[in-house]
């Protein structure tokens, strides 16, 4: 890719390019609909990602292009710009602002991205972008930043420049992902520390359900609330910060305080899924892999029955692994309502794997899903 796209900026910009930088997306192995409760997930960095070639120029100006939009753009240097409705540039036009903000003097760079993650999967393709942006220009220009401060930067840019109102756990596993490693993250604290993942005989498949997400924004309001109100009603007996602070045993003791059925599920999910994630990284750190593809389908069970945020299509792509000889877990990953899952599936049944998944998902829901072969791979670099 690094070459077509040194070609491509060549042909696009009438001059070469000064350095080329790979930014990955991202998914959530397992600990779902738990960061806002006090819980821990389980975030990995994926061989799907971002490129984006850049030179300096003298014209003053930021040039954007990308090999994946017809859409292109340019706004002065060093003037802070407002977000323009949905175009794509707003993404890496934020990340300077940022840097703007900062007093940092950027004078002018030409731009040409090009991404290989679905848009609108549930990937991270917008983090990947931002922290590609920032990555490559504190590279460049020795802007002095740490991974942390630029995972902070991405996070401002995605919330207040955007205005989409999503937690750190994105831009932290794209920008801190590790080859054959997963990331247990708390994302209040932000303290963290890396898993081993080796996959062995078993890659990641990324089945894309071709169903846009649309975070049905009331819907994950919904369940935010619904957390709140089993945290208040625990709260007359115990003192408690957060659903995550209980485990299940201790949860078991207290839930009585919880009458309405639909709140209690609620809360089981939460409390039980932050323990599979303890679960799972102990099941990782043994080597165990058939574990913890049992506890990918117990999670997508109580996403499914409990927290009420999978989808017929979701649960098509798991209903279809479970009878699938070569895969050892499966599970939506992200938020929900559409998106994507994720399975581990043995080595040397990409193929037949991708045909049967087809016919029954076509079958089930009338078109057909994508899927990508991914491995556990590095966070930002220069290539």
């Amino acid at each position: 890719m690094k070459i077509e796209l040194e070609q491509n900026f060549l042909a696009q910009y009438h001059r070469n390019h000064e350095a080329v930088y790979f930014t990955p997306g991202r998914i959530n192995l397992i600990g779902e609909h738990i960061d806002y409760n006090g819980g821990l997930v389980m975030p990995c960095a994926i061989t799907l990602g971002t490129w984006v070639a850049i030179a300096a120029n003298t014209d003053g100006k930021f040039r954007f292009k990308s090999l994946n939009f017809e859409a292109q753009t340019e706004v002065e240097s060093n003037t802070i710009h407002e977000k323009n409705g949905s175009l794509w540039a707003n993404y890496p036009i934020g990340i300077i602002n940022e840097f703007l903000k900062d007093g940092k003097e950027i004078n002018g760079f030409d731009f040409l991205f090009f991404g290989n993650i679905p848009i609108g999967s549930g990937l991270s393709s917008s983090a990947s972008i931002e922290i590609a942006t920032a990555f490559a220009l504190n590279d460049y220009l020795d802007l002095g930043y740490d991974k942390l401060e630029l995972i902070k930067i991405a996070k401002r840019v995605e919330n207040d420049f955007i205005g989409l109102n999503s937690g750190i756990m994105d831009q932290f596993a794209v920008a801190m992902g590790e080859k054959n490693k997963a990331i247990v993250l708390d994302c209040e604290t932000l303290k963290y520390k890396m898993v081993d993942v080796d996959l062995g005989k078993y890659v990641l498949a990324i089945i894309n359900t071709n169903k846009p997400r649309e975070l049905a924004e009331s819907k994950y309001n919904e369940r935010v609330e619904e957390c709140q109100k089993a945290l208040k009603l625990l709260k007359e007996e115990i003192t408690l910060h957060h659903l995550c602070e209980l485990n299940a045993e201790k949860f078991a003791l207290h839930s009585h305080l919880i009458q309405d059925e639909t709140i209690l599920n609620r809360a089981t999910h939460v409390v039980k899924e932050n323990d599979r994630v303890h679960l799972a990284a102990k099941a990782l750190n043994n080597g165990n892999l058939e574990e913890f593809g049992r506890l990918m389908y117990t999670s997508h069970k109580s996403l499914r029955e409990l927290y009420e945020v999978s989808g017929k299509e979701l649960d098509a792509v798991v209903d279809f692994c479970t009878t699938y000889h070569h895969v050892i877990g499966a599970r939506m990953t992200g938020a929900g309502f559409g998106g994507c899952a994720i399975a581990l599936l043995e080595k040397g049944f990409e193929e037949d794997f991708a045909r049967h998944l087809t016919n029954y998902y076509v079958e089930k829901i009338g078109y057909p899903a994508t899927i990508y072969i991914s491995e556990i791979g590095n966070g930002p670099i220069k290539l």
